[in-house]
């Protein structure tokens, strides 16, 4: 299994591997940003976290990426800590599945699509990925934008768990194959 990438560079934002000393930047960003957060992440639940628990996470995070797999990343706009995601082998040895989340001050400006452009480019970079997905709840209506404006298409609805207080339980699924990234 290829690795993914450590560094991804856009336009507006800088992707790179989370690191246990960011820790400190992490927990500032998700504390600065829990009410907007807190009702579309699950994880959200195991917050706030102690600096140990968060290192520990992040470095969790480093091993598991060096063995092939997952890969998160921070998201830095200018510098600054705006945001995390990540692409997840969790959907089979063909595809990957991308999750973002953006800081509440800086929502609205691009920077979730800019970062799924960038994920999306990362993972046809490997030559086993022939599709990468978005899944996001049915009532996360910002979460569909970003997809759409990516050109992924809509594929259907699944049930999936209600990990956090403001999902439905209802999956929104979109896809992108690789003959279709342009």
């Amino acid at each position: 299994m290829s690795r993914l990438p450590e560094r991804l560079e856009g336009i507006e934002a800088l992707l790179r591997l989370w690191q246990v000393d960011d820790a400190a930047h992490l927990g500032n960003a998700v504390a600065a940003s829990a009410e907007h957060l807190r009702p579309w992440m699950g994880w959200m639940a195991d917050e706030p976290q102690t600096p140990e628990q968060r290192r520990a996470m992040l470095a969790c995070w480093q091993a598991e990426w060096s063995n092939g797999g997952d890969a998160y990343y921070g998201i830095f706009f200018k510098g600054e800590v705006v945001g995390s995601c990540g692409l997840h082998r969790r959907l089979g040895p063909n595809a990957l599945e991308i999750g973002y989340w953006i800081h509440a001050a800086f929502v609205r400006r691009g920077l979730a699509t800019e970062a799924a452009r960038l994920l999306t480019a990362a993972a046809f970079s490997m030559p086993e990925i022939s599709s990468v997905e978005i899944h996001h709840d049915k009532a996360n209506h910002a979460s569909s934008g970003v997809p759409s404006r990516l050109g992924y298409r809509f594929i259907g609805e699944q049930p999936g768990e209600a990990t956090a207080p403001a999902d439905t339980g209802v999956e929104c699924i979109w896809r992108i194959e690789r003959s279709e990234w342009r």
